[in-house]
């Protein structure tokens, strides 16, 4: 078994979240997921098949952010995998439906940061063991490092 570093190229001003699911109609569930519970967030989708075709399926109503998340998929290269890229919504506005879904099984992450995505490669195929999200802790915050995060919550409309 090999493991490979999968570094993610995001446009910009994109999350992204990276999961696990099981089923072709995975990648249209998704998209109406995204489409009724932050209608006016844009976003691309793309599932790869573990079996059949085995082909990356696409969904969105933004082009720019269908094709990245095709490409990203396809640089993953694992089955069952899919990549959501996502504009004028954050992440925690659709986990809780994405996760609730029939299909998902996992959700490997949700973020902005910089990305690397492990994948195992074996004699079958690949599949995705864990990421690399961000950077690693640079200390403890301070009292003021809580009141910066709290002003930020309460700036983008999270807390009151």
């Amino acid at each position: 078994m090999q493991i490979d570093i999968v570094p993610l190229a995001l446009p910009p001003d994109t999350n992204v979240i990276v999961g696990q699911a099981h089923f072709i109609k995975t990648a249209p569930d998704l998209a109406e997921i995204v489409a009724t519970t932050v209608p006016q967030a844009r976003f691309g989708l793309a599932f790869c098949e573990a079996s059949g075709p085995c082909l990356i399926r696409t969904e969105g109503n933004e082009p720019e952010l269908v094709t990245a998340a095709a490409e990203q998929a396809q640089r993953i290269g694992a089955g069952h995998v899919f990549v959501m890229l996502l504009r004028a919504a954050y992440p925690i506005n659709v986990l809780p439906a994405i996760k609730q879904c029939q299909e998902v099984c996992r959700v490997f992450c949700a973020t902005a940061n910089p990305l690397q995505v492990l994948v195992a490669q074996t004699e079958q195929g690949r599949g995705v063991v864990g990421v690399v999200d961000g950077g690693a802790p640079q200390g403890v915050e301070s009292p003021a490092d809580k009141d910066k995060r709290r002003d930020f919550l309460r700036a983008i409309g999270y807390k009151a």
